[in-house]
C-alpha cells in the first residue's frame, strides 16, 4: 500500500514522498480503515487530491477513501487514540472460494463461549510479552487491551468466528498471536485458564502458534478529533 500511494504522489507532484501510515501491518494483513499522512506543496482541494490519487493506483487494490488538510503538529500514528482490528476465522472442510486470501480457513469446529471466556483474560493493562514478536521493536511490552469479543456469524460462505480487538496501540504479531493461542481454545487443545497462565507466564515460549496474516483487518482508528468530520 505505501509504495503504491508514494508512486501516486510522485506523478501529482515532484518526490519523493514518505508517507507515514497510523498502522503497520505485516505483508498479507488488510487494511479496511488506514489513515496516512503525507506533505505536499501544493495547496490540494481534499476532494481533488482523492480523485486524483485514485486515478493513479489503478489497477493497485488499494482507494483512497477521502482527504483532509490537517494542522502541522497532527500524526497519523502518533495522535491516534484508538486502534480496531478484525480478524476472521472461516469454518468449513471444502476451500475457501471468494473469501480466498481473505480468511483464516479451519477445518474443525471452535467453541466461541470457550474462546470468550479465554480472552476475557487477556482485556486490562498486562505485560504481553508472551504475546509479542521477538522483533517487536515497542520499549515496553506493557499494554492496555480495552476489548476482545469473540462472536459467531453464520454467512454464505459458512460460519465464521469473527475477534473484534481495541486498543491505544498494540506490539508486533500481538493480535495474530491472541487470536492462534485463541483457536488453540476453541479446537478444545486448550483450556481457557491455559491462556491466564500463559499470559502470567511472560514467556513467548507459551503462546500458542501465531494465526496466519490472510484474515486480520485493521477497521478503524480513532482521534481526538476526527479530520475527516465536517463538522
Amino acid at each position: 500500500m505505501q509504495g503504491a500511494i508514494e508512486a501516486a504522489l510522485a506523478k501529482l507532484e515532484p518526490g519523493p514522498h514518505t508517507i507515514a501510515a497510523a498502522g503497520r501491518t505485516d505483508a498479507g494483513v488488510h487494511a479496511l480503515a488506514q489513515v496516512a499522512q503525507c506533505d505536499l506543496e501544493k495547496e490540494w482541494d481534499p476532494f481533488r487530491l482523492s480523485e486524483a490519487l485514485n486515478y493513479h493506483l489503478k489497477p493497485d487494490p488499494v482507494a483512497i477513501l477521502a482527504c483532509a488538510r490537517v494542522d502541522g503538529d497532527w500524526h497519523a500514528r502518533f495522535s491516534a487514540v484508538e486502534r480496531r482490528y478484525l480478524y476472521r476465522i472461516l469454518i468449513r472442510r471444502a476451500p475457501e472460494t471468494h473469501d480466498a486470501g481473505q480468511v483464516w480457513r479451519v477445518g474443525h469446529g471452535l467453541n466461541p463461549d470457550a474462546m470468550q471466556r479465554a480472552a476475557d483474560h487477556l482485556v486490562g493493562r498486562h505485560d504481553f510479552t508472551t504475546f509479542r514478536s521477538s522483533i517487536c521493536q515497542a520499549a515496553s511490552p506493557v499494554k492496555t487491551l480495552d476489548e476482545l469479543r469473540v462472536e459467531e456469524v453464520c454467512g454464505f460462505s459458512g460460519t465464521e468466528v469473527q475477534f473484534r480487538v481495541r486498543a491505544r496501540s498494540f506490539l508486533h504479531n500481538q493480535v495474530r498471536s491472541f487470536v492462534g493461542t485463541l483457536e488453540r481454545v476453541g479446537a478444545g487443545a486448550w483450556s481457557p485458564e491455559d491462556m491466564r497462565r500463559a499470559l502470567e507466564s511472560c514467556d513467548r515460549a507459551a503462546c500458542g502458534p501465531v494465526a496466519p496474516p490472510q484474515g486480520l483487518y485493521l477497521a478503524g482508528v480513532r482521534y481526538p478529533a476526527d479530520p475527516f468530520s465536517d463538522g
